[in-house]
């Protein structure tokens, strides 16, 4: 194993600790792996988000203005303890309360629920919403339904900024469920990537074979095909994105995703495709996003997310965010 590393058991720490180094206004929890806004605002609705490490910049690199207001890491590939998740909410929390955006796995849900329990019992107002874009598989080995994937990005942008506006917790968990049910996400990789403590790839592609509709853990996806060019399988995985949702005549944002390991090169022909494919269909592109924002360490591979928006939703995205992954 080859990584840029001092330590396998610190990898998490370091990283967090080089997050918050990076800018002034992040900070980290004493004895948590918890990333928050270093100056907390009052008078709105906190967000918290989170989930294993190697994802990055998801979650800690969407907090700030406009999005998170923290973000709780766990160890690689792990769902953080329900203890730092209780920090994490305590330290954000106001008294317009707090909101969670989980993506659906089984211990992410499980555990961010016994903070959520354990906060309400001190007295603070919390509730969370579950993000389930993944088109690919309806169950995978850490999920009962669909897995959350690159589209809880376009979650924590348009829900952070209407908690920036002031908005209710009940306003606020609306629009993100709005969002939830209008964003969808496939993807496929080449190359495994190698989780630290483990040691060794994660699983095994030969040189002229692909998995697609792999999850971001590098869960099995739907088939394992031999490679072909990037347009074909572009068009394979947006055909499953506009099966199950009608987007004809709609608005959507784009964004084509790499996996941490895939050159902008190559992105940019995705996203060529991408386009074309989307005029042939009558879906206008409001915007698009390329490049990295929801990761598998280093993993070579790619996801295309579609949100269908409306006016709302258009007003928050576009609204104003100041992250170290994400500005507007």
């Amino acid at each position: 194993m080859k990584k840029l590393i001092n330590a396998v058991e610190a990898v998490e720490e370091q990283m967090v600790q080089g997050l918050v180094k990076s800018t002034p206004k992040l900070a980290k929890l004493d004895d948590h792996l918890v990333v928050v806004r270093a100056d907390k605002k009052e008078g709105k609705v906190a967000l918290i988000s989170g989930g294993g490490s190697g994802h990055e910049p998801a979650h800690a690199g969407y907090v700030g203005e406009g999005m998170l207001d923290g973000a709780v890491c766990g160890a690689v590939f792990t769902s953080p303890a329900p203890d730092p998740i209780l920090e994490a909410i305590k330290a954000v929390a106001t008294d317009k309360g707090v909101l969670c955006v989980v993506k659906n796995y089984t211990g992410d849900i499980m555990n961010f629920e016994m903070a959520i329990d354990m906060a309400k019992d001190e007295d603070i107002k919390a509730d969370y919403v579950v993000v389930n874009d993944d088109v690919a598989v309806k169950d995978s080995l850490y999920t009962t339904g669909r897995r959350g994937v690159a589209g809880t990005v376009l979650v924590h942008k348009i829900a952070g900024a209407l908690a920036e506006q002031g908005a209710s917790l009940e306003e606020v968990k609306e629009v993100a469920e709005k969002v939830i049910a209008n964003v969808r996400t496939m993807g496929m990789a080449i190359a495994p990537c190698t989780v630290p403590a483990a040691g060794k790839p994660g699983f095994e592609l030969a040189d002229n074979e692909m998995e697609i509709g792999i999850g971001i853990h590098g869960e099995p996806g739907t088939s394992r095909e031999a490679l072909k060019p990037v347009d074909e399988i572009a068009k394979e995985l947006l055909d499953k994105i506009v099966a199950d949702i009608d987007y004809v005549g709609k608005e959507v944002v784009v964004l084509v995703n790499g996996m941490g390991g895939t050159p902008l090169m190559e992105l940019y022909i995705i996203n060529n495709y991408v386009h074309d494919y989307l005029a042939e269909k009558g879906i206008k592109i409001y915007d698009t996003m390329v490049g990295n924002y929801m990761t598998s360490i280093e993993m070579s591979g790619f996801s295309i997310t579609l949100l269908r928006l409306d006016d709302e939703m258009k007003k928050l995205y576009d609204a104003k965010a100041d992250t170290p992954a994400l500005k507007r």
